[in-house]
Formats: C-alpha cells, structure tokens, sequence
C-alpha cells in the first residue's frame, strides 16, 4: 500500500502541531514511519487520505464498540446539532443519560458529565481526597489514567512508548503524595498501605489493565484491592475509561461482581465524541460543589451534541444485551487464530485477552503487569505492525497497547486478519 498523501500531510501538520499529532500516542515514533491520516471510516473500516481501506483494531482507542458511524448516533448527532451546538444550561438530555448510565452499571447512585477519561480520573481524585481527607493516592506502574500531574509520575502507554514515564512539569510535591504499587500484586499494595497508614485517599487501578497491552487481572486481585481499602478507609477507584460499557453492560463491577466506591468512564459513553464520567453512591457524589465542597466544573460538560452520541450509544447496548457475547466470541476466535499461526511459524510470543480486548506480546512469559509487559520483542512488533499495515490491517502503532474488537467486525475479516498475521509472521 502507498501512504504517499499520509506523508505529505504529516510534513504539513509537523509545522503547526506539535509532534504533527494532537495526542503523542498517534505517532510513530515507536515504530518508526509516519502516522496513516484518515479520511472516514464507516463500521469496520478505515479510509485514509490515499484511498486505501484498512480493518480497523484500534476503534477510536475504544470507542467504536458497534463501529465508525453508527447509524443511530450519526442521527442522533445530527438531529440535536439543528437545535443548537451548546447552551451552557441544563438540558433534559444529561438527565436521561445520567438515569440510564446509573440503571446500567451496579453501585452507583449519581454521575457526573466531564469532557475526557483524563479529566473524570482527576475529578474523581480530587473528590476522593475531599471525601476521606486524606491526601495521598496509590497507583499502578503501567496503568494511564491520563495526564493529569498525580498520574504522570510512571505512567503506561504513550509515556512509556517515548521513554519518559517521569514527565517533566510535574512537580516535587505533587509526585510525593502518588505512591507506585505493581499491578497484580497484593503484597506490595499492603506494604505501601501499612508504610503510609491513615494518609491514603484512595487506590485507582484500571481493573483491567489496557496501557500495557490486555492485562487482565489475576484472581483474587480485584477482591484483594477491595478488602484492603475496606479495612483501611480508603476509597477504590475503577478506571473504566476503556471497560466500562464494553466488557459488559455493567463494566467490570459487573463483569466480576466487585463493588468500587468511584467508576471513571470515557470512551464508549461518548459514542466516539469527547465524554468523560465519574459516578459513585450518593454520600460520596454529594461532596461534589454546588452539594458539597469538592469544586470541579466544565463549560462544556454535558455538551448537548456528546450527550446526544453517548445516550444513542448506551441505549443501543442497552437494547442489544447480546451484544458482550458476540464481541466475546469474535476475540475468541481471533486470538484463536493468531494463536494457531504464530505457533504454526515458531514465533515467541504470549496473548491476553478478556471480553473485547486483546494483545499480543512477542515474548514467552506470561504478562501480568507492567514488569513483564516491558520484556517484549519491540524490533519484533514493530515488524508485525508494519507487516499488517501493508495487508490492510491497523493496530496501534505501539506494544503497550490493547487491541479494541468491534460489533461490526465479520468473521471474513476476522479470516483475513488470520491469514495476514500468517504471512507477516513468515517474514520475522
């Protein structure tokens, strides 16, 4: 396939735009060439600048769990765009998203509408620390909850692509108060409640992981984290940005039956337009201004035309509860598949999976966090990406991230992914 315009357009883009992209995790550093640019896309599909058509796995980094340009959102969208863009005012719409939202996930009493996942993880720390009073917050090495300073302190995916999981401009007395836990492991979570008792607001952990790659929880982990912050009063956190409503109707809570205390949400919420969430029982949702003392606003949250998506969005879920099956079945039947060539040409490699999600990592180890998720083969991948990309076939142009498996996705595509991965994997 030829990328010629890609190129052209990236040359452009370079002059005015940092980096040529608006989010570093677009970009090709990690596996060298130039970014593809993207015309429309239309269910499981991709059409660059080129004219060139490509299966799509990455979906908007999730969003796009029934496909590009569904039609009841696009409707929706359209419709709510004749009445006005914005108000800056209530309107029914965030009410009626807001009782479905709460209807779907189990545990929450109350949300509230932001602009982006990283804004809702702020928020919801920020709130958390309001509520227990307490200032310091643990997190997971290789887990993003996006760039807000209390996260970038060793942050998974785009950071850790670019080698500088410590950003610059985060300051001293910020670091101090995100203490760095490793993902599936139990031992080392207590030790850092026991060495800091009393002063930990709250635990946020993606429960399943996506900025490593897939990594799924190990048994016993989610429930481990959740008795540990019932004994200790710290408040458990769920990032969902990437879960939530994709894994199940409920998230993750659902999923494996555990209660969090806040849920973020993005992604899937928003139909493919800029949503973010956060939701927890009314006690904790009530410290929230103009309730309670906890200040957190946004002009543009509850935006009619992103309220509008994301209800289209939820309903047709909502509707469709076979949906988390079918996705089930197809990332069953290609990590199958990859799994059958990839052994088929002697290639060192580990798969994860769970519901939609799924990853491949060239390396023989199982991957549980962000430890052994580092141990990949990144010559290896980056081969792999540019071996798909010349069939037609795009992933995310990095090793620590998840695939996202769409609705819309056949299993004539699911057949022809097979069979390129095949073929690229000859050529390592």
């Amino acid at each position: 396939m030829i990328y010629q315009r890609s190129s052209q357009l990236f040359a452009e883009a370079e002059k005015v735009i940092p980096g040529g992209v608006n989010s570093p995790v677009r970009a090709f550093k990690a596996v060298g060439g130039t970014p593809i640019f993207v015309k429309s896309a239309k269910g499981a599909y991709l059409y660059d600048e080129d004219g060139n058509r490509l299966i799509d796995y990455i979906n908007s980094w999730g969003p796009m769990i029934l496909g590009h340009a569904f039609e009841p959102v696009v409707e929706a969208v359209i419709a709510k765009a004749k009445l006005g863009t914005s108000f800056g005012m209530p309107t029914e719409l965030e009410t009626q998203i807001a009782a479905l939202a709460v209807a779907m996930v189990p545990n929450i009493d109350k949300i509230r509408f932001v602009n982006s996942g990283t804004e809702a993880c702020m928020s919801a720390i920020r709130l958390a620390r309001g509520f227990t009073k307490r200032d310091k917050i643990i997190k997971f090495a290789g887990c993003y909850h996006g760039h807000s300073d209390s996260f970038l302190i060793q942050a998974g995916s785009g950071a850790v692509t670019f080698g500088t999981p410590n950003s610059p401009g985060v300051t001293a007395g910020t670091a101090k108060d995100t203490l760095l836990a490793r993902y599936n492991d139990l031992e080392n979570v207590a030790a850092l409640i026991g060495a800091n008792k009393n002063e930990i607001a709250a635990i946020i952990v993606e429960p399943v992981a996506g900025n490593m790659g897939c990594v799924p929880p190990n048994k016993g982990f989610l429930e481990g984290l959740r008795q540990l912050c019932t004994d200790n009063g710290i408040l458990l956190i769920f990032d969902e940005v990437m879960t939530g409503f994709r894994l199940a109707r409920g998230g993750v809570q659902e999923l494996f039956n555990i209660k969090a205390d806040i849920v973020c949400f993005g992604k899937v919420i928003g139909g493919g337009l800029p949503v973010g969430a956060f939701a927890a029982r009314a006690e904790i949702m009530n410290y929230l201004a103009p309730l309670g003392p906890v200040y957190q606003a946004g002009t543009l949250s509850g935006n009619p035309l992103a309220m509008a998506a994301g209800f289209a969005m939820l309903q047709a879920l909502d509707n469709d509860r076979a949906i988390f099956q079918r996705l089930e079945e197809k990332t069953a039947y290609l990590a199958a598949g990859i799994d059958k060539v990839l052994k088929a040409n002697n290639v060192v490699f580990t798969i994860n999976r769970i519901g939609s999600m799924v990853s491949v990592h060239f390396d023989e180890a199982p991957v549980v966090d962000f430890q052994t998720a580092a141990k990949g083969d990144n010559e290896t991948f980056k081969k792999f990406f540019h071996g798909l990309l010349q069939e037609g076939i795009y992933i995310a142009p990095s090793a620590y991230e998840t695939w996202f498996i769409t609705d819309a996705l056949t299993y004539e595509d699911l057949d022809y992914t097979i069979q390129a991965v095949d073929k690229v994997s000859k050529t390592f």
